[in-house]
């Protein structure tokens, strides 16, 4: 449809490869794959899906962050959270975690099961250069704070961050006010069913489909994304999507690029090689726990 102004095209297609992380938890990582498949403001997307406890029992031990956010979306499980400074956050389907690493954290993610389906999802945005040294936070979103809306023609969306642009009322998700301005939405549609929304004119942009395929369209094209891969949108004030013959499930996440130098390590972020062995000597040494407190 043309409701004018410009639809964003589907420009790349990263699919995701499987791997695994933490004590053996596998997963499928797409966007931050390498340092070519990152998206500024977006460092990494994971995606873990699995009804054996083997694939993901072992969890993500007691670890280190610096220099950015981290974004545990679990659709399904139960995990608990504990970090050096005492906080605890026990997720379970439907919840988010929203977690600042800012200058220092150690952190352990660990399942709370030992049967049935873990499901879900571990983003990580960049901080701008003047927040990546501050302290520690976190949102813990219960389910019932994410709003859930009903989409015209059937589907719905599950809005985390951002405002989703429905028909009826904008409807704001309870993450806002971030440098990088992110959109976060997951999105259920059925068969042929499409879905549009205004996206910020500047911002970067992708749609994860985890389940089914959707069609990306625009005024001269229609391509397709299956599940499991990340989609880049070129430039545009919206994005339209149609699922495809077995409905979809995808995430898509928008944010305003940083235009920063990224230097990582493993678990630290930084804009320069200095800053990254710095945040190394302050681990070994346990600066980075004190000066979080």
């Amino acid at each position: 449809m043309d409701t004018g102004g410009t639809a964003r095209t589907l420009q790349r297609i990263i699919p995701s490869v499987a791997t695994s992380d933490g004590a053996g938890v596998k997963l499928r990582r797409s966007i931050g794959q390498s340092p070519f498949t990152r998206l500024d403001p977006f460092l990494l997307l994971d995606e873990f899906s699995s009804f054996e406890a083997g694939d993901y029992i072992g969890g993500f031990p007691a670890h280190p962050h610096r220099g950015f956010e981290t974004v545990t979306y679990l659709i399904d499980g139960h995990m608990l959270h504990e970090d050096h400074l005492g906080h605890r956050g026990d997720l379970k389907s439907g919840a988010v975690q929203w977690m600042t690493a800012g200058r220092g954290i150690i952190h352990s993610e660990m399942p709370q099961q030992e049967h049935g389906r873990m499901r879900g999802f571990q983003l990580w945005i960049n901080l701008p250069a003047r927040e990546k040294l501050k302290p520690a936070a976190y949102r813990d979103l219960d389910p019932a704070e994410i709003p859930l809306v009903a989409l015209p023609g059937g589907g719905s969306a599950r809005v985390i961050a951002g405002t989703l642009a429905s028909e009826a009322r904008p409807v704001a998700g309870p993450i806002r006010g971030l440098a990088t301005e992110p959109l976060y939405l997951d999105v259920e549609l059925p068969a042929a069913a499409t879905f549009t929304q205004a996206m910020a004119v500047g911002h970067n942009a992708f749609v994860y489909v985890f389940e089914g395929g959707v069609n990306v369209l625009s005024a001269d094209a229609a391509r397709s994304l299956e599940a499991h891969s990340a989609g880049i949108l070129g430039a545009g004030d919206r994005v339209e999507l149609r699922a495809g013959a077995d409905g979809a499930k995808f995430l898509l996440l928008a944010g305003r690029p940083l235009g920063e130098p990224v230097v990582q390590h493993g678990p630290f972020v930084m804009n320069t090689r200095e800053e990254i062995e710095q945040a190394i000597r302050d681990y070994q040494s346990g600066e980075l726990t004190r000066s979080a407190d």
